[in-house]
């Protein structure tokens, strides 16, 4: 399969066949840039940031924290 150039809306499109997706493991909503190298577009996937826990919770503070609350009982199937 030959993907071609496809317009979409004022821009322009590609496809990008699942092989070669899963090759750069990218996934629905992965955050992409892209550069231009002479000819070529090159399209680079982004990498997550990974937090530790401590940064997660930097901002908590006793202020915005939630006091627990009941949800009730179990209708179904719940595992308590």
């Amino acid at each position: 399969m030959t993907p071609v150039v496809a317009k979409w809306g004022n821009s322009l499109a590609v496809r990008i066949p699942r092989s070669i997706a899963e090759q750069a493991h990218v996934t629905e909503g992965t955050g992409i840039s892209f550069s231009v190298e002479g000819n070529s577009i090159v399209i680079t996937p982004q990498k997550r940031k990974k937090y530790t826990l401590e940064e997660l919770l930097e901002d908590m503070t006793p202020d915005n924290f939630h006091s627990e609350f009941d949800t009730g009982n179990a209708v179904g199937n719940e595992d308590w």
